[in-house]
């Protein structure tokens, strides 16, 4: 045969910060469970207000104190301290070392007024995608909840969530974090109710769309409108066809779940010989071309998924953000 359905293979995804063996699930990031990297660490950027004084001294207050676009801050006569990816403890501490040229001793108190320097992006079928400030911890849950819900539709009388789970993913630098949406929405497993964290970027497909994802060693890889009886080798003809570095012996076909996904091996050089016949695709199906041999499909599934969130965050944020995300590096 020119394909054989091959059975699921896990995905290389961001690890997570694992909840603590006590806790219990919840819809909200609990204040007793174990602090993310990210908070254990947390550094000022720009945006950032602080209110700043040096100790005993009540005429030097200063209240909301910003942190200008190039990460700067000035108090006193400290003009111009980078403070952006510093620590409280350590903008103190360099404020202290400037000031000790015009104060005996000084010892420089810090508060937050305001931490606005701290975002994530959530875009795709939600009521009102965009760009949010993470001012507080906030699960996956009260994201989408901040971004008005998942996007609704009528269909045989009844209302449905307009949002393709198996296609939906959470991106952190630059890999998908392991999260069963389908789980988390249809069974209320509230354990894949992860934890954001900055710079995160949510991303719910639509139900509504079918579309084919032809990627890879094509010579205009992208997304595909589905056609009547779509194959194979008309989609990879329908994107310019191989590249001179294709591997054309054979392709890899990803239909379903990005976390359970099921994967065919077609054997186009069968197909285009004229010994075997094409593979018919479905609606949502990924068809990958390597630049290399390749005989289980499993070897070569984590490079076609990351292609295809990476086809996917080029493309809506060509259409939505433009340069606001934060580039993201699938090279590894």
């Amino acid at each position: 045969m020119a394909f054989a359905c091959l059975g699921a293979a896990a995905l290389n995804a961001a690890e997570v910060e694992p909840a603590p063996a006590n806790a219990a699930p919840s819809l909200s990031v609990s204040a007793a469970g174990k602090r993310a990297p990210w908070q254990q660490r947390l550094t000022l950027g720009a945006g950032d207000s602080l209110n700043i004084s040096l100790f005993n001294l009540p005429d030097t207050i200063h209240l909301d104190v910003p942190i200008a676009p190039d990460g700067r801050i000035t108090f006193l006569q400290a003009r111009n301290v980078m403070a952006a990816g510093l620590t409280i403890d350590e903008l103190r501490a360099k404020l202290d070392e400037t000031l000790a040229n015009y104060y005996q001793n000084p010892h420089t108190i810090i508060t937050p007024a305001a931490i606005h320097s701290k975002k994530y992006i959530v875009l795709g079928s939600v009521a009102n995608k965009g760009l949010y400030t993470l001012d507080r911890p906030v699960t996956v849950i009260e994201a989408i909840a901040r971004a008005g819900g998942l996007e609704t539709g009528l269909y045989d009388q009844k209302t449905v969530e307009l949002a393709d789970l198996q296609h939906s993913f959470l991106i952190r630098n630059g890999e998908r974090v392991p999260v069963d949406f389908e789980k988390l929405f249809q069974h209320g497993d509230l354990s894949q109710n992860v934890p954001l964290a900055p710079d995160d970027y949510l991303y719910f497909a639509s139900a509504g769309v079918n579309e084919i994802y032809v990627l890879g060693e094509i010579n205009s890889p992208g997304v595909l409108v589905f056609a009547p009886k779509p194959t194979a080798m008309k989609a990879i003809a329908a994107r310019g066809g191989f590249t001179e570095k294709a591997y054309r012996r054979r392709v890899l076909v990803v239909r379903g779940s990005l976390n359970h996904p099921q994967t065919f091996v077609v054997e186009s050089s069968d197909i285009l010989a004229g010994k075997a016949v094409d593979f018919p695709l479905q609606p949502k199906d990924i068809v990958y071309v390597s630049t290399s041999a390749w005989v289980r499909a499993e070897d070569l599934l984590d490079t076609a998924a990351r292609a295809f969130i990476q086809g996917f965050i080029v493309t809506i944020t060509t259409r939505n953000v433009g340069p606001l995300l934060p580039k993201v590096n699938f090279s590894n």
